[in-house]
Parts: C-alpha cells; sequence; structure tokens
C-alpha cells in the first residue's frame, strides 16, 4: 500500500505526456518546387541529346516558365538518345538554327493532354512549331485501348511510358524523332526574274518613225529655200520694172 501514491504519480506523469505528444502539431510536408524539365530528364537517364537541344534552343526555359507561371498546359514528346542515334549521320548538323528550333517546338503540344486524351483528339493537332512560315507543323495521333502511335505523316512511332503525367505537365517518350513533313517538301521555286519592259515600237518602226523625222525635217528645210528663191525673184522683177 506504500507504493500506491508513487504508482499513481507515474501514472499521472505518463498521461500528461501522452497529452504532451498528441498536441505537438504535425510539422507541415515541404511544398513541391517549381517544375523544371530537365529534371524530369535528367532522373530518366537516356535523354541527354534531348536535354542539350532543349538548352541551346531555350525552349526548355519557355516551357518551365510556361507552366509555372499561368494555368495553361503542356505535353511535350521526348525522344531517347538512341531515338537520335538512328538518324542519319549529320541529320542535325545540317539543320540551320530556326529548323533546330523548328524541331524542337514541333515535340511540344501547347496544351496538356493524357494518353487517353490523345486517342479522342481531332487531326492534326497544332504543336509550338505550328504557323511558322504559314506552314502546319501538326502531329497525328491514333490507336486504341492503352496504345498510342504518334505521325508525322512520313513516320510514326509508338508513344511509349509517359516520364511525367501530372498538370501542368505530361512528358511522354518516343523512340524516334519527330521530323516534320515540313523539313522533307521542296523549296518553291524562286520566282522568275521581271521581264523587262516591253519596247513599244519596233525596230522597223523605229527606223521609220526617224525617217519620217528626217524626211519631215528635210521638207521644211527645202520649202524655206524654195520661199527665199521666190522671193528674191520677185524682188528682182520689181527692180527691172
Amino acid at each position: 500500500m506504500a507504493f500506491a501514491p508513487l504508482s499513481l504519480l507515474l501514472l499521472s506523469l505518463l498521461l500528461l505526456a501522452s497529452q504532451t505528444l498528441a498536441q505537438t502539431p504535425t510539422a507541415p510536408a515541404p511544398s513541391p518546387g517549381p517544375i523544371n524539365i530537365t529534371d524530369n530528364l535528367v532522373k530518366g537517364g537516356q535523354y541527354n541529346t534531348w536535354i542539350r537541344l532543349l538548352t541551346v534552343t531555350q525552349v526548355g526555359s519557355q516551357i518551365d516558365n510556361q507552366v509555372n507561371n499561368s494555368n495553361q498546359g503542356m505535353t511535350v514528346f521526348c525522344p531517347t538518345d538512341n531515338a537520335f542515334n538512328s538518324l542519319p549521320t549529320g541529320t542535325l548538323n545540317n539543320l540551320t538554327t530556326q529548323e533546330q528550333v523548328q524541331l524542337v517546338l514541333y515535340h511540344v503540344l501547347p496544351q496538356y493532354y493524357t494518353l487517353a486524351d490523345l486517342l479522342t483528339v481531332s487531326n492534326p493537332v497544332h504543336t509550338q512549331a505550328s504557323g511558322q512560315e504559314g506552314e502546319v507543323f501538326g502531329l497525328y495521333f491514333s490507336g486504341q485501348d492503352n496504345q498510342v502511335n504518334v505521325s508525322t505523316r512520313i513516320m510514326s512511332t509508338p508513344v511509349n511510358n509517359f516520364l511525367r503525367e501530372k498538370f501542368p505537365l505530361a512528358m511522354y517518350e518516343v523512340d524516334k524523332v519527330l521530323m516534320p513533313e515540313e523539313f522533307t517538301e521542296s523549296p518553291a521555286p524562286a520566282p522568275a526574274p521581271a521581264a523587262a519592259a516591253a519596247n513599244t515600237s519596233s525596230p522597223s518602226a523605229t527606223k521609220s518613225t526617224t525617217t519620217t523625222a528626217a524626211e519631215s525635217n528635210g521638207s521644211g528645210r527645202l520649202g524655206v529655200g524654195f520661199g527665199l528663191v521666190a522671193g528674191l525673184g520677185l524682188f528682182c522683177t520689181g527692180l527691172l520694172s
């Protein structure tokens, strides 16, 4: 019975400690940082060439700015390093700076799409390159169930696993580089130089005009000479009479 007060004291301390722990606020979960497309690609481990193109064209920065500072989502198709290695030698080096930018923008849709969304879109789907130089630069989607194919009309490839599928940014892996149909079209022939203004007078007409003028000038001189002779004749006749 001597230990009863001590037991009650210990029990009271335990209850107090449990209440204190229950009242301790839980630390808030850290808020997610801004979206960075490059960070997502680095985690994938096989997009080095694509990262380089996003960087040198500054399209990667444009995507980050868009998805972090507006309510407009975006969808990006990310070719693997093997996809770029499968291109004919020199393909990228033969592109102009403008064409490299167009190539990267051609892989970006100005809207957020899930894989299910891509099966119901109206083709062609505009890309970030659409409208440049008056060209379509559209992508075409087909498939069924969970299989989606993307086509440029000169090549097609399945849309594979997603790297990210959370609004506002969707990122999908593709095993081929989406080369625009516009890159293969022959450039329009240069307009023919403007024809020199047609000479309205033919050589014969010019000659005739010249001759006529010469004759006119000659006849004028003859007329003046004849008038002078006639005048002198009359003057002499008057003197003799």
